[in-house]
């Protein structure tokens, strides 16, 4: 994943193409919106709607479930920390007016319901930790949103992902991680494929978030001050328990929390309220900080212990994913490094 030599997607003498941008109303995407518009390209912005403001139940909008709708919502710059809502739009809106390219809301509620927000709820019932962001991205952005950018007649879609592609000299594109290591995307683009690769742009790959938002400052985007979105874009202030609670009233099936030895220690609020590697708000008075080890779905218990017993030699993996798709899949043992958190 590391390479020094320079791929930067937005140079002078690329040819002139027509782009779907994917713009979440923050300054990243808006930096590449502003970029590839000052470069020539004929650019077309777009917000997909996901999600209402402040209500967990989606609508039923149609069974296409990608209706094009043209928004016209006033100049507003928001600093909440999740993306994707009205005020965002409203933000994306403001900076596709400023380039004077058309801009459209995607409506994706009930894809991202299906795709994303059931499946959260599903793996946390069974005892997992999802990463809703990476099935975003497979299932529904670089998926349905790829085929409506083609459908519309564009050459690209392009994304404010800080993530570098290569083209190799026989056309097969790798990916390779941003220059910005701190603001690294690749990990939530693993499931990417070369037809996929084929279509994209990330044209911050090769820049520091820092200079992002230096440059959309000098070209006076309104969104060049606004704060990260660093919460899951349907978990308000990041309380996915109230997701939960709201999809899945199942979930809240009280059991036991034991130690190694299984002596019980306490009472836990439901199996999917708590991870794998959790310390805070376990409620169990201890002589040692305990931790989650493991959760026993057969028993519905939650095992604790000392950090010491968390420690593994093996991790078991699936659903495996070669961006680079080679010739043939390895079958027996390889050398490899592997990341278990976005920020590992």
């Amino acid at each position: 994943l590391q390479d020094s030599r320079p791929m930067n997607p937005t140079a002078p003498n690329l040819v002139k193409q027509k782009i779907l941008v994917a713009m979440s109303g923050g300054v990243d995407s808006s930096y590449v919106a502003a970029a590839l518009a000052k470069e020539g390209h004929e650019i077309m912005g777009v917000t997909m709607k996901v999600w209402q403001d402040g209500h967990p139940a989606f609508s039923k909008l149609g069974p296409d479930g990608c209706k094009l709708e043209p928004v016209s919502f006033g100049d507003a710059v928001s600093s909440k920390k999740t993306c994707c809502g009205a005020e965002d739009m409203r933000d994306a809106r403001a900076v596709a007016a400023k380039q004077g390219i058309p801009y459209y809301i995607l409506n994706y509620e009930d894809r991202f319901r299906t795709a994303v927000i059931d499946s959260f709820v599903d793996e946390y019932l069974k005892g997992r930790t999802p990463n809703p962001c990476i099935a975003c991205n497979d299932k529904v952005k670089f998926g349905p949103l790829l085929e409506t950018a083609m459908s519309l007649g564009c050459d690209k879609l392009a994304t404010g992902h800080y993530a570098r592609l290569k083209t190799d000299p026989d056309g097969r594109v790798r990916m390779f991680r941003a220059l910005d290591r701190f603001k690294d995307q690749t990990y939530f683009l693993y499931r990417l494929i070369q037809p996929q690769l084929q279509r994209l742009l990330f044209p911050l790959g090769e820049l520091q978030k820092g200079d992002v938002r230096m440059q959309s400052e000098a070209w006076g985007l309104p969104t060049a001050a606004k704060a990260e979105s660093m919460d899951i874009c349907f978990v308000p202030k990041g309380d996915y328990g109230a997701v939960l609670k709201a999809y899945a009233p199942q979930s809240q099936q009280p059991g036991p929390m034991v130690d190694e030895q299984g002596a019980v220690l306490g009472e836990h609020q439901g199996l999917a309220f708590y991870t794998v590697g959790q310390r805070r708000g376990l409620g169990i008075a201890s002589g040692e900080p305990l931790y989650v080890l493991h959760l026993d779905r057969a028993r519905n218990t939650v095992i604790l212990g000392p950090e010491s017993s968390l420690l593994s030699r093996q991790a078991g993996a699936r659903d495996a994913s070669f961006t680079s798709q080679p010739d043939s899949l390895p079958t027996s043992c390889f050398a490899c490094q592997v990341k278990i958190r976005s920020s590992h």
